[in-house]
């Protein structure tokens, strides 16, 4: 007969503490004044969701009202089918792609510019964030009727200016509008959003670590070189978060579009918040419009997902130093 015994350095655990009946109410009063804060949040947030879900599974025109019924998911076929909504579609991707690329760009030149030290950087900080504070309506007013009106904008009275320069009567009248429909939204959105890129890149390039720079500057490394190979590789979580976060909020466009172009000419800047929109309020398919705001509202999960872990692990990388 074999006898099993302990072993001599065997830890003896202690049993998981089980809180007492009176620690947890402690617990629950303590999360009390959290409660209103709570079921406001549910109640504006979370029940309107639900409700978009369940309206997305029904056929209901509000100008037929005898013939709502259960549909299941046929709106969401309808929406992953319909040519107006996909080129909706490639419209935001367009839009969005663009915004992004280059607001990162202009960014990253505008940090760097702001990273060295000249007199009057703190005022010209304080201009280049201004965009990014005005309202959106405000700023897609600016822009389509003081730079692109064909009339009295700006772009024309400069070209006038120009041609008179050279001897012209005028210049030539071009509605920017009518003929560059989507370059215009996609440059009065790139004026409004590369602060904020430009404010995320800065905050990468001042975490710099300045003996890595000098010592690369000892070791007789080239400004490009630094760039390309400390700065830049520095730069990629910041960049990625730029990114996610300002794809996030394009994506959503919808003050710009509808104020500068309403969609036009045709459908050529029309954008998925904008179709929905048009789906909601003009033809009033209410069941097509949550299905299709489901759909955008899932697309922006996932990036937010991707967006949270690289604001994660910039975390992460700040508590390791």
């Amino acid at each position: 007969m074999t006898t099993l015994t302990p072993a001599p350095n065997a830890v003896r655990k202690d049993p998981p503490h089980r809180p007492g009946r009176r620690e947890s109410l402690n617990k629950w009063r303590r999360r009390v004044p959290l409660l209103p804060a709570l079921i406001f949040t549910i109640i504006v947030t979370q029940l309107p969701f639900v409700a978009t879900l369940v309206i997305s599974t029904f056929q209901w025109n509000i100008l037929k009202p005898g013939e709502r019924h259960f549909t299941g998911l046929s709106n969401y076929a309808f929406v992953f089918t319909d040519e107006r909504l996909r080129a909706a579609v490639l419209n935001t991707i367009l839009l969005t792609a663009s915004v992004v690329i280059i607001s990162v760009l202009l960014g990253l030149g505008l940090a760097m510019l702001l990273d060295r030290r000249f007199p009057g950087r703190g005022l010209a900080r304080t201009l280049l964030i201004t965009p990014f504070l005005v309202m959106p309506v405000a700023a897609a007013l600016l822009w389509k009727h003081a730079i692109y009106n064909p009339d009295y904008g700006l772009l024309n009275g400069t070209l006038n200016a120009v041609y008179r320069l050279f001897g012209a009567e005028n210049g030539p009248t071009i509605d920017w509008l009518s003929n560059s429909a989507m370059p215009a939204v996609i440059v009065a959105l790139v004026w409004q959003w590369t602060p904020f890129m430009m404010l995320i890149l800065l905050a990468g390039l001042q975490a710099q670590p300045g003996d890595v720079l000098e010592a690369a500057r000892v070791d007789g490394a080239s400004a490009r070189q630094t760039f390309l190979h400390i700065t830049l590789p520095h730069l990629r979580q910041y960049i990625e978060l730029g990114v996610l976060l300002g794809t996030i909020y394009v994506v959503q466009t919808f003050d710009a579009v509808f104020t500068i172009t309403q969609g036009g000419p045709g459908s050529q800047t029309t954008n998925l918040p904008y179709e929905i929109y048009l789906t909601m309020f003009r033809k009033y398919e209410y069941g097509e419009a949550a299905a299709a705001g489901v759909v955008v509202v899932i697309g922006a999960i996932v990036i937010a997902t991707f967006a949270l872990r690289t604001i994660a692990s910039l975390f992460r990388e700040e508590v390791s130093r």
